[in-house]
């Protein structure tokens, strides 16, 4: 007897009412997506596109910091893979993408 009288009591929605509800309903949804976007997104992907014309611009004779923190001057360049001095007469091989930070010329100072 009390679901009977409850749905009784409910009036019928109008039909423009009832889109803009909808869409009301959505707008802070979308505000959020708009937010995330510039404020994680769009800064994240600057960033991966600056680090990429970094690595690319790679040239023979940069000192370079790489990912584990780790000091060198390069010395082979190649697709993938550049050869890194991190001593004199050590030479390493690691990927481009692991290169952090171009240091200016002159920075690393021999032991």
């Amino acid at each position: 007897m009390f679901i009977s009288s409850a749905f009784a009591q409910t009036a019928p929605a109008a039909a423009g009412g009832d889109a803009q509800s909808s869409l009301m309903s959505m707008l802070p949804l979308v505000l959020m997506f708009v937010v995330l976007y510039f404020v994680m997104i769009r800064p994240q992907m600057k960033k991966a596109k600056e680090h990429k014309a970094m690595v690319d611009a790679l040239a023979k004779g940069d000192e370079v910091v790489l990912g584990g923190g780790m000091l060198g001057k390069v010395t082979k360049l190649g697709d993938v893979y550049i050869g890194v001095e991190v001593a004199p007469g050590v030479e390493v091989q690691f990927q481009r993408m692991s290169v952090v930070q171009v240091l200016p010329k002159g920075t690393i100072k021999p032991l």
